[in-house]
């Protein structure tokens, strides 16, 4: 922790609890993510679906998209550790990543990975300035375009949701930045789990849920037209105020190295084949060539509940 942080955590006691928890866990391991979680790139697809932060019991009770699934551990509670866990040191010069979350760009000096491509629809026309995060009906989009652009290439594609904004509830704790107007330099859950903002668990879950049902469709409609093995899964999972170890504060959100089931039980929906296996190829590769600046990134972390 810096100086910062403990000031932070001083002022606020239950952030202390949760630093001390994060440092507890990560203590007991000698890797920077989740050792107990599976290698998502050594599995068997040919396209990798991720829907960010979706915990496992919400999508087993909301899912229809026939398959075979299953609960996995993943090696992240945030999407930082998943991509440290799973992709650094990897060469994946046959695989393009398909992200909506600016999370590889941001820690793109600590995750040394290869792909072939890496297209960041955070950037650009397709994020959705209204909704202030990039909708699902674009990422299919872009994604079976991408499948056009590079038939012979596994195809990893990274949505947004359920991850909030909580594009259609009237919740107003999640819309807009939290960069200017943050106290103390507080995320979004953090000024939940400090009691600054005062929710509804009930009333956040269901957001949570249809941004859920909002992005479904539209992966059932991205599995039905691509060829190959699809699996759908996460990155992570979401805390609604269930105890945390080993302190037992109630939590809320994605902080990482709080393993806890709510956070790294995530889903593993294998989807039949759809037609022939793709022969996969390797070509070039190249790190993400994003030619955004660092404040406009920063600006879509913080649309998303980051600072």
């Amino acid at each position: 922790m810096n100086t910062s942080q403990i000031l932070l955590g001083f002022k606020n006691p239950v952030l202390l609890a949760r630093k001390l928890s994060q440092a507890y866990n990560q203590l007991r391991t000698s890797v920077d993510y989740n050792p107990n979680g599976i290698n998502f790139i050594s599995q068997d697809w040919d396209n990798l679906v991720i829907l960010d932060a979706c915990r496992y019991d919400l999508f087993k009770e909301i899912n229809n998209i026939p398959g075979t699934l299953r609960e996995v551990e993943s090696r992240g509670a945030a999407t930082p550790e998943f991509l440290r866990g799973n992709f650094h040191g990897r060469d994946l010069s046959d695989t393009v990543y398909v992200t909506t979350n600016p999370m590889l760009y941001r820690h793109r000096d600590e995750v040394d990975v290869k792909f072939h491509d890496v297209i960041n629809l955070w950037s650009g026309d397709t994020w959705n300035k209204e909704s202030q995060t990039v909708l699902p009906d674009v990422v299919t989009k872009e994604a079976l375009q991408a499948v056009e652009q590079y038939p012979n290439k596994r195809l990893i594609v990274h949505y947004m949701q359920p991850h909030y904004p909580f594009i259609k509830s009237d919740t107003s704790f999640d819309k807009g930045h939290i960069g200017a107007d943050s106290p103390n330099n507080l995320t979004t859950w953090m000024k939940i789990l400090t009691g600054e903002v005062d929710v509804d668990r009930d009333q956040i879950w269901e957001a949570y849920a249809d941004n859920l049902r909002m992005v479904l469709p539209n992966v059932e409609e991205l599995v039905e037209n691509i060829s190959g093995k699809s699996v759908v899964t996460s990155d992570h999972g979401n805390m609604f105020a269930e105890r945390s170890r080993p302190i037992p504060i109630r939590e809320w959100g994605h902080p990482p190295g709080i393993w806890t089931d709510e956070l790294v039980n995530v889903p593993w929906l294998e989807v039949q084949s759809n037609g022939d296996r793709r022969e996969i190829k390797s070509g070039s590769s190249s790190t993400d060539s994003s030619t955004d600046t660092d404040t406009n990134v920063q600006d879509r972390l913080e649309s998303l509940g980051y600072v």
